[in-house]
């Protein structure tokens, strides 16, 4: 019983540990920065997120069918 009890602490600990990093923007997602709390970010990481969303727009803009 007390090995059960053991687990089951560990296994929530384990699991909150990552949601707890997600929710305070420590944690990337698929390897990309997580552009959606830049008032909390420093210098180098809104760079970052800007260079990526020029990125995107120049893509969707390559993209789009001309007329």
């Amino acid at each position: 019983m007390k090995k059960l009890l053991s687990i089951l602490v560990a296994s929530v600990a384990l699991v909150s540990t990552g949601a707890f990093a997600a929710s305070h923007g420590g944690a990337m997602k698929d390897g990309k920065l997580d552009c959606t709390k830049q008032d909390k970010m420093d210098d180098k990481a809104k760079a970052e997120c800007k260079k990526m969303e020029d990125a995107k727009k120049a893509e969707e803009k390559k993209a789009e069918p001309k007329k």
